[in-house]
C-alpha cells in the first residue's frame, strides 16, 4: 500500500461517519486536549480553523483565549502557511480552508502544535490531505515548536512504513478512543488500517 491508496481509504472512512456521531467523538477529543493543556501549563498554541472532516475545536478555541492562552492559526500563503493570532471573523479562502484576517507574524516559541491528521504509519509521521502545507511550514518552523500532537476522529495506522522524511512527526495522536505515542504504537499489532 502506498501513501495515497491509504490517503483514501482514510478518507473514505472518515467521510462515512453521521454528523451526530462526529459531533460527540470531537467533544471527546477536545476535552482530553484540553486537559493536556491545562496539565501542562502551554502558553502559545499552534491549533487550526477545522474543515468538516477534521475534528472540531471551535470550542476548544473559544475556552482557550478565555483562558488567556495565546492561540495561532494558520494563515495561507503560497504553498504554505504562517501562524498569526487567532481572531475574528473567520474568512472562507482556497480550498475551503477558514482563517482569520490578515494580520502581523508571531514570531516567538511555541509549546504545542495541534496538527489534524489523515492517518499515520509506524514511524509516527503524519500522513495529511496530500497538499504539503504542514510539512513546507514545519520544514521551515518545527525548530519553534516544542512539541505536536496530531487529532483525528479515527486513528487510522498503516503496519507499513509510507511516510517520508520531510512528512511532521508527531509526539502524541489523540483520537476519541485512543491516545498514543511513538512507543506504544510500535507495540501495537497494527494491522493496515487498523483505524477505530
Amino acid at each position: 500500500m502506498n501513501k495515497n491508496e491509504f490517503r483514501k481509504e482514510c478518507i473514505d472512512k472518515l467521510k462515512s461517519q453521521n454528523s451526530v456521531r462526529n459531533f460527540y467523538m470531537d467533544k471527546i477529543v477536545t476535552q482530553k486536549l484540553y486537559r493536556y493543556i491545562k496539565q501542562n501549563r502551554y502558553k502559545v498554541i499552534m491549533l487550526y480553523v477545522p474543515l468538516k472532516i477534521e475534528i472540531n475545536i471551535s470550542n476548544l478555541i473559544k475556552q482557550l483565549r478565555i483562558d488567556k492562552i495565546t492561540v495561532l492559526v494558520p494563515f495561507m500563503e503560497g504553498k504554505s502557511f504562517r501562524l498569526v493570532k487567532y481572531r475574528l471573523p473567520i474568512k472562507v479562502k482556497k480550498f475551503g480552508v477558514k482563517e482569520p484576517n490578515i494580520s502581523n507574524n508571531f514570531y516567538k516559541r511555541i509549546d504545542l502544535a495541534v496538527v489534524p491528521i489523515i492517518g499515520t504509519d509506524k514511524s509516527f509521521r503524519r500522513v495529511g490531505f496530500g497538499k504539503g502545507f504542514y510539512d513546507r511550514f514545519f520544514e521551515k518552523s518545527g525548530g519553534d515548536i516544542d512539541r505536536v500532537f496530531f487529532i483525528g476522529r479515527r486513528s487510522c495506522i498503516c503496519s507499513e512504513i509510507i511516510t517520508d522524511n520531510y512528512d511532521v512527526e508527531g509526539n502524541l495522536y489523540i483520537t476519541p478512543k485512543k491516545v498514543l505515542n511513538k512507543k506504544q504504537l510500535k507495540r501495537l499489532n497494527i494491522r493496515n488500517l487498523g483505524s477505530q
